[in-house]
C-alpha cells in the first residue's frame, strides 16, 4: 500500500501531512522550523528520504535547510554561502569578490537522478547549481545576460520562481520570472534565450510583444511530452507545442484568465488545471467561490470543478507553487490557500476534501508517493 506525503511551506514554517492511498485521512507533522517563511519544501525525485527547505526571514535572511531522513532532522547546509561565513545573511558566496546578493530562495529544484544537484531560483532573479547537496553553489549567470538589465520586478518582486528540467535532455532547462518572462537554455545553464513569441502584456510594457519583460506566472509540462508547456501568466493562459519557440493562448470559456499556478495531470498530457482569480487588483476568486479549472483538451474548453471546495464567501487565494499532482493510478490534486486550507482530490479534481485547515497562509505545496 502507497503512503502519501505532502510538504507544504508557510509563512510560518513547514507541515508534513500524510495519508494512505485513498487519501481521506490525514496527520499532520509539524511546525518544522516554526516561525519562518518557508517558500518552498521539496523531495529529490532519485532519493525519497532528501528533502530540501527554503527558510527565510527578513531579520536572519535566507537558509537552506537539507534533511536526509525525510524531515525526522534537519541540516543547515549553506553556511559556506554567506560571504562573512555565518549562515543567514542574503548573499550567496562563490569564491568571487563579488557575492550576488538578494532578498530569498523561492524554488528549489532537485535532479531527477542525482540528489546531491539541485537549483535554485532567487528574488532579484538570479538561477544557482549546487552538485553537493546545497554545500557550495555557483551561479549561471548566463541567464541575467539575456537583456537582465530591463528585467523588471513584478508586484510580488522580481522573483525567479519556476525551474522545469526536461526530462529527455539533462542540458535543457526552462525558467520562469516575474516580470522577465520565460528562458530556456539547452547547454545546462551556460547560455540562455528568452522564449516569450506570442505573449503580450498590453497593460505591462510599451511594447506588448516585447522580448523581455512579461509577467509569467507558473510554467508545466508532462513529463511524456517535453516540448508542450503550458503557462499561467499575469495575464492569459498560454501553450507552446515547440518547447517555448511560440506561444498560443487557450483561456477559452475560462472566468477569468488571471490567476497563480497550473499543473499537468500526471498520465493525461492534455489534462491540465488553473486556479483562477478575479484580477491583478482582486487576489480572491470570482464571485467569492473556489473553483479549480481542469481542461481536458490541452486548453480552451474548461470545466469548473466545486464539489467540496467553499462556493461562497471565500476570498482566499492560491499560489504559483501551492499546487501539485500525485502519481498514483488514481491522479491525485493537491493545494493549499493564503486562507491556511489544504484541499485533496483523490480523482483527478472530481471530489475535494479538506486535509488540514487553519495553518499559516500556504506558500508551496509538493507531494511524495512511497
Amino acid at each position: 500500500m502507497s503512503t502519501v506525503r505532502v510538504l507544504v511551506g508557510t509563512r510560518k514554517g513547514a507541515f508534513i501531512l500524510t495519508a494512505d492511498q485513498y487519501r481521506q485521512n490525514w496527520t499532520v507533522d509539524g511546525p518544522h522550523f516554526p516561525g519562518w517563511e518557508i517558500y518552498h519544501i521539496t523531495s529529490a525525485p532519485s532519493d525519497p528520504k532528501r528533502l530540501y527547505a527554503s527558510q527565510s526571514s527578513g531579520w536572519f535572511g535566507q537558509v537552506i535547510q537539507r534533511s536526509d531522513d525525510g524531515g525526522k532532522t534537519w541540516e543547515t547546509v549553506n553556511n559556506e554561502f554567506a560571504y562573512d561565513g555565518t549562515p543567514g545573511t542574503h548573499q550567496w558566496y562563490d569564491g568571487t569578490q563579488h557575492p550576488w546578493e538578494f532578498k530569498r530562495v523561492w524554488h528549489l529544484q532537485p535532479s531527477p537522478t542525482d540528489p546531491d544537484s539541485i537549483y535554485a531560483g532567487v528574488e532579484d532573479a538570479a538561477l544557482f547549481h549546487s552538485k553537493d547537496g546545497g554545500k557550495s553553489w555557483s551561479e549561471l549567470s548566463g541567464l541575467r545576460e539575456v537583456k537582465g538589465n530591463l528585467w523588471q520586478p513584478g508586484a510580488g518582486g522580481m522573483c525567479l520562481h519556476t525551474i522545469v528540467l526536461s526530462p529527455d535532455n539533462p542540458d535543457r532547462i526552462f525558467v520562469a520570472i516575474s516580470a522577465a518572462g520565460a528562458f530556456r537554455s539547452d547547454d545546462a545553464g551556460a547560455s540562455w534565450r528568452p522564449i516569450n513569441q506570442g505573449l503580450k502584456s498590453d497593460y505591462e510594457l510599451p511594447d506588448a510583444e516585447a522580448e523581455v519583460g512579461h509577467c509569467v506566472h507558473s510554467i508545466a509540462m508532462h513529463p511524456s511530452r517535453p516540448n508542450i508547456l503550458f503557462m499561467q501568466k499575469h495575464w492569459d493562459v498560454m501553450r507552446t507545442d515547440n518547447g517555448g519557440d511560440s506561444w498560443h493562448e487557450v483561456s477559452g470559456n475560462l472566468p477569468s484568465d488571471f490567476g497563480f499556478p497550473i499543473a499537468v495531470h500526471a498520465h493525461e498530457p492534455d489534462t491540465i488545471y488553473v486556479v483562477p482569480i478575479t484580477s491583478d487588483s482582486y487576489h480572491y476568486p470570482p464571485d467569492g467561490k473556489l473553483r479549480v479549472y481542469r481542461s481536458r483538451s490541452g486548453g480552451d474548453q474548461w470545466d469548473a470543478l466545486t464539489d467540496g471546495l467553499p462556493q461562497e464567501n471565500c476570498y482566499v487565494n492560491v499560489l504559483r507553487n501551492a499546487f501539485a499532482i500525485d502519481s498514483l493510478e488514481s491522479c491525485g490534486v493537491y493545494f493549499g490557500t493564503t486562507g491556511g486550507q489544504v484541499y485533496v482530490s483523490p480523482d483527478s479534481g472530481d471530489h475535494w476534501v479538506t486535509a488540514v485547515h487553519d495553518l499559516p497562509p500556504v506558500l508551496s505545496i509538493e507531494v511524495q508517493i512511497l
